[in-house]
């Protein structure tokens, strides 16, 4: 199989002044990004992806779930693509580069082909998965898991948002619910992303070679008491679901603890109910959530908060419920293309290590359909989901480097 030399580089100066365009698009109020999934500020990032796909020569389609697929033809159209992209939706207070990375990452791997004249023997397209985060609508990796079939698409609509409205109905009204079946042959694909840990930096690797992803599992639990006014309520009578939180937030990080280093659990979302500075909480409703490669740790780590949490909320006088709400197991991706992804790094002198992501991706669905692998590059003091998230210029054209070339060797460049 033909390789791409080893002096073919992306335009690092180009896809980082394409990176802070987009995020004039929904920004966030210290410098990151706001552009929640299905808002008008999506819509208006879509639009400009769109605008830039088209203007490198491509044909964009748009699947019922709104993931957007832009193609660069191969010299046989009948074979499958090979995919490379990510996500263009953020969390409320997000970065500039989670997601983002990766999808303008690989338009930028497709303009240097266009640069150097690469013609390739599959065809390639650029992929922005919809709704990703699952900050609005949850599950996370919402899209991606319609596409893998492990969501329904009925399923997938009925999402809610906070407000009550519909993930459906949302896409429709910002106009991107495309004509086009969800799921369909891909010969690979390579999805590259910010680490969001700290494990590159402070080895001083430029690449990380993710040969594994977590499994997750987010558990949504409801204690329930009963509300009464905080100065009148006596000690011994209440029954405070604030309580049952706290114990289970201790619970959660020592079950965490006692499955280290392959594991980890917090509370991230917690709603409180009636949230009044004077009335003792009549039920509180928050997400636990759990992740480890290991499928087994994963399990046990759900089974040990299942058991116990009732057992703490009852001595407390209170109810407990949990439901799982999203859910993955660990994936092992495709060793072919981790192999890509490594050769790539070694011929363009990039230091690299095997990693294991610690976050879930749209690769970690799409891996259960396709050969997959993901690459991924540095981010300051691994910090993610912040307005605060930082990389450099330098580390993303290392890692949009590495997708370039994985990608088009995998596509077989044709002379």
């Amino acid at each position: 199989m033909a390789k791409p030399a080893d002096n073919l580089r992306i335009n690092g100066d180009r896809l980082w002044a394409s990176i802070h365009e987009m995020a004039e698009i929904g920004p966030g109020v210290r410098g990151g990004s706001n552009r929640q999934t299905l808002t008008d500020d999506d819509a208006k990032g879509r639009k400009l992806f769109q605008r830039w796909c088209e203007d490198a020569g491509m044909t964009m389609t748009v699947d019922q779930m709104g993931t957007m697929f832009a193609r660069r033809e191969g010299t046989d159209p009948s074979l499958p693509p090979v995919v490379i992209g990510s996500h263009l939706d953020t969390q409320p207070t997000g970065g500039r580069y989670d997601g983002v990375l990766g999808v303008l990452g690989a338009l930028e791997a497709v303009r240097t082909m266009n640069d150097l004249g690469i013609k390739t023997k599959y065809p390639i397209e650029v992929v922005n998965w919809t709704n990703e985060e699952g900050t609005r609508f949850a599950p996370a990796m919402l899209a991606s898991g319609v596409f893998a079939g492990v969501l329904e698409l009925d399923y997938a609509y009925s999402r809610t948002d906070a407000e009550g409205l519909k993930f459906g109905d949302e896409l429709e009204r910002i106009g991107f619910k495309g004509e086009e079946p969800v799921g369909k042959p891909l010969h690979a694909l390579f999805e590259l992303h910010i680490e969001q840990g700290p494990i590159l930096e402070a080895e001083g690797k430029d690449i990380g070679v993710v040969t594994h992803g977590q499994g997750l599992r987010w558990v949504q639990c409801t204690v329930t008491g009963k509300e009464s006014h905080t100065g009148s309520t006596p000690m011994p009578m209440r029954k405070n679901a604030g309580r049952g939180l706290a114990q289970i937030t201790e619970l959660v990080h020592e079950i965490a603890m006692a499955h280290q280093p392959n594991a980890v659990g917090a509370i991230g979302h917690v709603d409180v109910y009636p949230n009044s500075r004077n009335i003792i909480p009549g039920k509180v409703v928050f997400t636990v959530d759990f992740r480890s490669h290991d499928l087994d740790i994963l399990n046990a780590m759900v089974e040990r908060l299942e058991a116990e949490a009732p057992k703490l909320c009852a001595a407390l006088g209170v109810g407990f419920e949990s439901e799982i709400v999203g859910q993955f197991d660990p994936p092992a991706f495709d060793e072919t293309c981790v192999k890509a992804v490594r050769d790539a790094a070694e011929r363009l002198g990039y230091s690299h290590r095997d990693i294991i992501s610690g976050a879930g991706h749209d690769a970690c669905w799409i891996n259960r359909v396709a050969p997959t692998a993901m690459v991924m590059c540095p981010c300051v003091d691994g910090l993610s989901h912040n307005e605060d998230e930082e990389i450099t210029k330098e580390w993303a054209t290392a890692g949009a480097d590495v997708l370039f070339h994985a990608a088009v060797e995998t596509a077989e460049i044709v002379a």
